[in-house]
């Protein structure tokens, strides 16, 4: 049977044609790029997709049934795009691509699906503790946004839970956090700050502006263009990425002071996470920041701050902990979905 998956972004769309058998599992026929702004719609990139699929391939495809995991919050089968003025419908992309059957899903609950199917070479682990076979699984992951998930075994398969986590509020525990929320309250003139404007790609930008602005540190050349750029609206590098990228590199001052406290908030929001939850089964880490800063998520700070909990700290040690490093795991979740429809 064919399967289509995809995983929509408000900046590019992945789409992946699988061949999917009970004994075999899933095996890849054609996959593709595209950018998300140059269509109006989903439905023309699967239509120019499976075109040039049969093309390269030489095969005719028919997928039967379809799951896309998309950057919004997904009801009743349908979904407002959150970075993307696109409306999608389930039923509506059934009909218009004759594919039986359509299932939108959020696309951090395609991660959570997704991490059924990743492999050892997958991951790179923090806490190193055996699973509890049946527990609930935990996935937290900043990118763009921050999104968090929880995974509960029902019978033999995995259910995965989307959640808004991420608009939860940031809690600052020392004096220094505590002046970064009142720099964001008072730069966005908002009444409270979600934990996802701290730990996210923008939120290490907003870091970096309040070191910049409220401390007497220099700022190298190169970075303050990039960072200038940016809130001048003009395209060009990401300045998340390359504040990051100053700090492996020890090259920059502010730039590591940044992702250090980045990283000490990522570890304190997932110590919070864990507790509501208490994910035996494992946490895992997704989103694009923490396969880019490895070595910064691996130096201690991260679980230095995710375990310590006073009474608590015996129960979050014994919570395996892994970074996925597959950027293609929401596309694996979407096509194990299809398979399950």
């Amino acid at each position: 049977m064919q399967l289509l998956a995809g995983d929509i972004g408000g900046t590019g769309t992945r789409l992946r044609l699988v061949e999917f058998s009970p004994s075999l599992g899933l095996r890849t026929l054609y996959e593709d790029n595209y950018r998300s702004g140059d269509f109006d719609d989903l439905v023309p990139i699967v239509i120019r997709f499976l075109e040039a699929g049969q093309t390269a391939t030489g095969t005719m495809f028919a997928p039967e049934k379809a799951c896309f995991a998309i950057a919004g919050p997904v009801v009743n089968n349908k979904v407002q795009l959150t970075n993307l003025s696109w409306f999608l419908e389930g039923e509506r992309l059934s009909k218009e691509l004759n594919i039986s059957t359509v299932s939108l899903i959020n696309d951090f609950a395609a991660v959570g699906y997704g991490i059924l199917g990743l492999q050892s070479q997958d991951l790179v682990t923090l806490q190193d503790v055996p699973p509890q076979p049946g527990a609930p699984i935990g996935v937290i992951g900043a990118g763009t946004g921050l999104g968090e998930a929880f995974l509960i075994q029902q019978g033999e398969n995995y259910q995965v839970f989307a959640t808004e986590g991420g608009h939860g509020d940031f809690a600052p525990r020392n004096e220094l956090e505590f002046k970064l929320l009142q720099y964001i309250l008072n730069k966005y003139g908002i009444a409270r700050s979600s934990i996802e404007r701290v730990v996210s790609g923008l939120g290490i930008i907003s870091i970096y502006q309040f070191l910049r602005d409220t401390t007497q540190e220099a700022e190298n050349p190169e970075i303050a263009q990039v960072v200038r750029n940016w809130e001048n609206g003009h395209q060009g590098s990401d300045p998340g990425a390359t504040i990051g990228i100053a700090a492996l590199n020890n090259s920059d001052r502010l730039s590591i002071e940044t992702m250090r406290i980045f990283v000490s908030c990522y570890g304190a929001e997932a110590h919070n996470f864990a507790l509501k939850l208490l994910p035996y089964g494992g946490l895992y880490i997704s989103g694009g920041i923490a396969p880019r800063n490895l070595p910064l998520m691996q130096n201690g700070n991260f679980l230095k701050n995710f375990v310590e909990g006073g009474t608590m700290t015996s129960l979050l040690q014994n919570i395996p902990v892994h970074i996925i490093v597959n950027e293609q795991v929401g596309l694996i979740g979407a096509a194990l979905f299809a398979s399950r429809l």
